[in-house]
């Protein structure tokens, strides 16, 4: 038995190595004009070989050409995917800035339709707080304070509200509108004609002085704004509120609450106070004559 496995095995590599020879040659003269010596075994090796360079070849031309794109299901181009990342982001924001302008632009035709109050709302940055949750009531220490400017301005002499003129800005007793940290100076050169003063969420904003409100509304670049005419010329400033608690005519008294910090305007980027002075028509700085 093993004999005749040995047998038809040499038989085969037998045939596999007998040469064959292949000759080209011309039909009418019969001249021989190429001719190969073949085996079946050389045959082979050679379709074999031509067979795996063909699928090398094919294969980096599919992973170093543009080709992989028109292959579906293809994912290794890197670069395809970053710029999808990157059309998505621009698309976000493309379609945020669309909103953005819509709003203003609803806002704009409530204003001209004389809606004013309904629409302006709308444009403040983050939701507007509940008015009822802030606590307005003065603690123990701003009332000690007011009953001391009480008792010292019942024998001033230099007093606005007994409307005597006053020759100094120092005659004044001025009250801190909010408590909190100033990030940006008074620089006039930079027309930052104010301060801005960093307080806790939906912290209440006092008058500096007894006065008048003169102007409590909206604008596109400092959003809430408030101002207030006290005696000789002086007026105070506060700007990107998000609620604001008076009305244009209303009196106020120093210390008492006439707005609610917040984010509001164009100009803002952060909650914040953007308070300012104005004497006899210039700008002052609040820090001369108050502590923060």
């Amino acid at each position: 038995m093993q004999e005749q496995q040995g047998t038809r095995r040499a038989r085969i590599v037998k045939k596999l190595r007998h040469k064959y020879r292949l000759v080209v040659m011309n039909d009418e003269t019969f001249e021989e004009k190429y001719s190969l010596k073949l085996s079946r075994l050389n045959l082979f090796t050679a379709i074999g070989l031509l067979s795996i360079g063909l699928i090398l070849f094919t294969t980096l031309l599919i992973a170093f050409t543009p080709l992989r794109e028109y292959i579906p299901g293809y994912s290794g181009d890197v670069k395809v995917r970053r710029n999808l990342i990157r059309l998505a982001g621009k698309l976000d924001s493309l379609e945020e800035s669309s909103r953005q302008k819509d709003r203003l632009i609803d806002d704009i035709k409530l204003v001209m339709e004389g809606e004013a109050g309904a629409g302006r709302d709308s444009v403040t940055r983050g939701t507007r707080p509940d008015v009822n949750s802030v606590k307005l009531t003065p603690s123990a220490e701003e009332t000690r304070f007011r009953n001391e400017i009480d008792e010292q301005d019942r024998y001033n002499l230099s007093e606005s509200r007994n409307n005597t003129s006053f020759s100094e800005i120092s005659s004044y007793h001025f009250f801190t509108p909010m408590k909190g940290k100033v990030t940006s100076k008074f620089n006039p050169a930079d027309r930052h004609y104010g301060v801005d003063v960093v307080a806790p969420k939906n912290e209440a904003v006092k008058s500096t002085l007894d006065g008048t409100v003169i102007f409590a509304g909206w604008t596109s670049e400092t959003g809430h704004v408030i101002e207030v005419m006290h005696g000789n010329n002086l007026l105070s400033v506060y700007k990107h509120n998000s609620v604001l608690l008076k009305k244009e005519g209303e009196k106020v008294r120093a210390g008492e609450p006439i707005a609610i910090t917040g984010n509001s305007g164009e100009l803002s980027t952060s909650p914040h106070l953007h308070f300012e002075l104005w004497f006899e028509g210039k700008p002052i700085d609040p820090q001369d004559h108050m502590v923060f």
